[in-house]
């Protein structure tokens, strides 16, 4: 039974993600991310003091403009450009350190990341398992790079914010005093009136922003899922664009493609609705902030106990306090985004964690053991998927050098069972032995064909240059693609240019390249008429007389190119092993094979015949 992921409370999976991602400034990490960190502090620290040089020099400039004192006025004016420069060489060296901590910090957990994404076969088991999370590259290229910058951000905003607030809040006080009010014969004293005032509209401000904005993490998050599926959708399109314009399936094809773009305009709508709602309050506060401690002082200008310039003053200041203690009102939204991208991501993390666990715990897992003698041996093997068998008490032993086709009904299980034997797919029950260190390579139906040069689709999964062009090229030739040999340096879409059967013949071309002792054939040469599948299947026997073939085919002339033949039968409670027959394979003669005809049904039906015969072998 495959493992079936839950998901976890929005809570634990917050605490998962920072569990990891704050590895980068740990033992896990490197010494540059304190650096940088310390660095950025600095910055920040340099930035606020040429942010209280600015406001003493405000009070400077507008009691001289009060006093009319010209070289007051002059001199601060000087004074003015090196306090200027000093601030933008300060907030430049801050963009450095705050870009690329958070440059260093995504290379560091994408690689986290997908190391353990691409480990054991991990990126495949993530499409078998039950909720599993969906678009797992979306969150690798897209939601790390939010989940990282945010919070780096977040924490220079935050760091910025306490030290204005604190700084600034002195100057208040100091500047603004106490405020006394007249209310019904009676005199109302409030010390430190403008810190007050601060006090007041900022938790009103924030407190507002919270309430209206409430919903806005949730909508981030189903934007994002929205985001990622219409990406995934265009991708398929694209990478499926040979069959669909076969098919003429354009008309369902934008079907689809505007299905899901209408979620995502639709999860776009709710983000302008929420957008629109935290608008109102941000907006709002951008306006009264300047303007409210002018009008609170005006009272003491007035009366000659404020000069204009302690009232300018002020109002930068208060100016500055509110802009820090607004700081959740402004980066709401951005909040919002962060939380939903850093779920996704500690998901994705929580599921590769159930993987792992079921990895040690190897419960309800096929074991596979390394021993001498048999080329493949499996003892009670089950293979099954969420609550299905798909494979039942299979026993079989395969010696080296023997080449076995296994046929069965479609659907039967037989690819799935090549994948067991080749280690994908993990889920069942038994035992899978091998020899230890023996190599195996797995041909599935449908070739793989990597972006770049031809070069490196056949050396593939090797290095591009880890075999010579004169190597390559002797390859080709043997399977039939010699025509492509002057363009093995090109880098070309092959995986468009290639057709079905060139691509079957480029993967028996990588076999013959890398030598394996096992080789695990699923409908490899479905794509290639008869001829072709007979004299790749001849190369095979003549350059691998001592490796291990295994086939998965539907055809039967592959029967004549095997030496035995298992049958699987599909049932209520899995496939099982019927038949085991041992047969001495044909020479392989160049011929023409009727494809149609009363020839063909003939042998179709003595095959079929041949099969319900066949008594199991003594070694099953």
């Amino acid at each position: 039974m495959t493992k079936q992921i839950k998901c976890p409370q929005p809570s634990h999976l917050l605490r998962r993600f920072w569990e990891n991602a704050t590895g980068f400034w740990g033992k896990r990490g490197t010494r540059l991310s304190w650096v940088l960190s310390g660095i950025l502090l600095l910055t920040i620290l340099l930035n606020l003091a040429t942010s209280y040089g600015m406001n003493v020099w405000t009070r400077g400039i507008f009691d001289g403009l009060q006093e009319k004192d010209s070289h007051t006025v002059l001199s601060l004016a000087l004074v003015y450009l090196p306090l200027l420069a000093a601030s933008v060489v300060f907030g430049v060296l801050q963009v450095y350190a705050r870009m690329t901590t958070q440059r260093r910090w995504r290379e560091w957990l994408t690689n986290q990341l997908v190391n353990r994404w691409l480990k054991n076969g991990r990126y495949y088991h993530l499409n078998l398992v039950s909720g599993g999370p969906g678009n797992p590259e979306y969150r690798v290229a897209d939601d790390i790079r939010i989940a990282t910058e945010s919070p780096v951000d977040f924490a220079t905003g935050m760091i910025t914010a306490v030290l204005s607030a604190t700084t600034f809040i002195v100057i208040l006080w100091t500047i603004g005093g106490t405020l006394t009010i007249q209310f019904s014969g009676m005199a109302v004293t409030i010390p430190g009136f403008l810190v007050v005032a601060a006090v007041i509209y900022a938790v009103a401000a924030s407190g507002s922003m919270v309430l209206i904005g409430r919903r806005f993490i949730a909508v981030s998050e189903n934007k994002n899922q929205a985001e990622a599926e219409y990406r995934y959708v265009l991708t398929r399109l694209r990478e499926n664009g040979e069959s669909i314009a076969l098919l003429q399936g354009e008309d369902e094809e934008r079907n689809g493609v505007d299905k899901s773009l209408k979620m995502v305009l639709r999860a776009w709508r709710d983000i302008c609705i929420q957008t629109m709602r935290t608008t109102i309050v941000s907006q709002t506060s951008s306006y009264i902030a300047p303007v409210l401690p002018i009008i609170l002082c005006a009272p003491k200008f007035l009366d000659g106990t404020m000069t204009l310039g302690e009232v300018m003053q002020a109002a930068s200041a208060f100016t500055i306090v509110q802009a820090a203690f607004n700081w959740l009102v402004d980066n709401y939204p951005r909040l919002a985004d962060w939380t939903a991208s850093a779920r996704r991501v500690a998901l994705l993390q929580m599921s590769l964690d159930e993987l792992e666990r079921a990895e040690i715990g190897r419960v309800g897992r096929i074991n596979r053991c390394e021993r001498k003698g048999a080329a493949l041996r499996l003892r009670n093997l089950s293979v099954t998927l969420d609550d299905r068998t798909l494979v039942t008490g299979a026993e079989v032993v395969i010696m080296p050098g023997e080449k076995v086709l296994v046929t069965g009904e479609s659907g039967s299980g037989k690819s799935t069972l090549v994948r067991a034997l080749a280690g994908l797919w993990p889920w069942g029950g038994g035992e899978i032995e091998m020899p230890a260190g023996a190599k195996l390579s797995v041909l599935p139906q449908r070739a793989y064909v990597p972006s770049g040069t031809l070069r490196r689709a056949a050396n593939y999964p090797e290095a591009a240059d880890s075999r010579s062009v004169e190597e390559i090229a002797n390859v080709l030739k043997k399977v039939g693609l010699g025509h492509l040999i002057e363009h093995l340096d090109e880098e070309r879409p092959w995986d468009q240019i290639l057709s079905g059967g060139e691509k079957q013949r480029l993967a028996f071309a990588r076999v013959f390249l890398c030598r394996p002792d096992i080789i695990l054939l699923d409908e490899a040469t479905a794509a290639l008429d008869s001829q072709s599948e007979d004299r790749l299947m001849e190369l095979l026997s003549q350059e691998f007389k001592q490796a291990t073939v295994v086939s998965v085919g539907h055809r039967s002339e592959l029967e004549a190119l095997h030496g035995r033949k298992i049958v699987l039968q599909r049932g209520r409670r899995g496939a099982k092993l019927v038949s085991d027959v041992y047969r001495n394979p044909k020479p392989i003669l160049p011929r023409e094979r009727p494809s149609m005809g009363l020839l063909s049904l003939w042998n179709s039906s003595l095959a079929r015949r041949t099969f319900r015969q066949a008594e199991p072998a003594s070694r099953m």
